[in-house]
């Protein structure tokens, strides 16, 4: 028997914001806390947020003192504002910190203590009440923020989650318009951001028949349309393929797991402060590399997925290529392919291995055991460069 959960309510589709005001009017709500990316209220995005609340009667505060990779001290920061100003309804607008901190201060917004307290490795608190209603409009397609139940804080050289049922949006609003301004950049690490969760959820241990449907369509989908959406952002069909890819690789990995990719990335963002999206794509093929002898089936269909045929290779010549294949699309993007290319110094790989070490909970999804000698010898290959096998399996 598997155990699926999945968000109350999603809309997806071009134009579904207008979903926005229906939804709203269902809390009967009139202080509304809006959360979002400093640079979004800047471009004006906000504004298809606000108007239709501030015609119908609504109270809003824009709160923009959030941060990419969020340190703790801005969610508690932020968790502190919303008791404060007693709000009825949190909105959501933005990337996957903009999202996890909705996420955050929704829910520790009726309970007492530190954000720190709740944290999942060094936590002795424990979630109570499902806090205020919550709705997320995702405006970048990799995250999966709007349709899981963590939210992911920097600490001083790793990350660290809060993680339960209750921080699950009430609405998910995915609408592929809100991405076409995203620039090439950030296009590229949030949608291999995205194919990163779809292929750690498919070769997940905790992989399902629902999972494996949604990861592989995902897969198929992002992989598609990354190259055309970072090199025309205005291609409506790439951003459309881009958004839904992403929403079903977040339903796939908030029920299967991530894995070692996510493990070793998040000391790179706590430590160095590389955008999630980046530490996920640097460490990829390495780590699907170094784990292939463990899931060689499983990158066969990967494979075929990202739409290259593996009818004519056996499994093992197709979990070859597709360690290639995902090389090649990192580059393509523009996305560093070596640990060098981000200025990680060597010396700074011990430390990363300890870090990444403590990451037991995502670490227990790999289909192969990752020991400290194997996390060390995956970062070792990505600062070289050169992709590396364990010598016995």
């Amino acid at each position: 028997m598997n155990k699926l959960t999945f968000t109350p309510i999603s809309y997806t589709g071009w134009g579904c914001l207008n979903q926005l005001l229906l939804e709203v009017e269902k809390f009967k709500a009139n202080n509304i806390l809006i959360i979002t990316d400093p640079f979004l209220k800047e471009l004006g995005l906000t504004d298809s947020i606000e108007k239709p609340l501030l015609d119908n009667g609504y109270s809003t505060t824009i709160y923009t003192d959030i941060a990419p990779e969020p340190p703790l001290a801005v969610g508690e920061k932020l968790v502190e504002f919303t008791r404060q100003n007693h709000f009825d309804l949190v909105i959501g607008l933005g990337g996957g910190s903009a999202l996890d901190l909705t996420k955050l201060a929704a829910v520790l917004a009726t309970h007492d203590g530190k954000v720190a307290d709740y944290l999942n490795l060094t936590g002795t608190k424990s979630l109570e009440n499902k806090g205020l209603p919550k709705i997320l409009i995702p405006t970048t397609s990799g995250t999966g923020s709007e349709v899981t139940n963590i939210s992911v804080l920097s600490l001083e050289t790793t990350k660290d989650v809060v993680s339960h049922d209750y921080l699950l949006a009430d609405v998910a609003i995915v609408d592929p318009a809100l991405t076409i301004s995203l620039p090439p950049k950030v296009t590229a690490a949030t949608g291999v951001d995205a194919l990163t969760h779809a292929i750690e959820a498919y070769v997940s241990v905790n992989a399902n028949e629902v999972t494996d449907a949604l990861a592989l369509q995902a897969i198929k989908l992002i992989s598609g349309s990354i190259r055309t959406a970072v090199n025309d952002g205005q291609n409506k069909q790439a951003r459309s393929d881009m958004s839904y890819g992403s929403y079903l690789a977040g339903l796939a990995f908030f029920n299967a797991g991530v894995a070692g990719v996510h493990a070793l990335a998040y000391p790179l963002g706590g430590q160095f402060h590389i955008a999630h999206g980046d530490s996920n794509a640097v460490l990829l093929p390495y780590v699907m590399g170094y784990i292939r002898q463990s899931c060689e089936k499983r990158m066969k269909d990967i494979l075929d997925a990202m739409g290259i045929s593996s009818a004519y290779l056996s499994q093992e010549e197709a979990s070859y290529k597709c360690v290639d294949a995902l090389k090649q699309l990192v580059q393509d993007v523009n996305i560093p392919s070596t640990l060098k290319g981000f200025n990680i110094p060597e010396l700074a790989l011990e430390q990363l291995t300890d870090d990444a070490t403590k990451q037991t909970r995502i670490l227990a999804r790999s289909p192969m055991q990752l020991k400290r000698e194997d996390i060390y010898t995956i970062y070792r290959a990505a600062f070289d460069g050169e992709v590396r096998e364990p010598l016995l399996l």
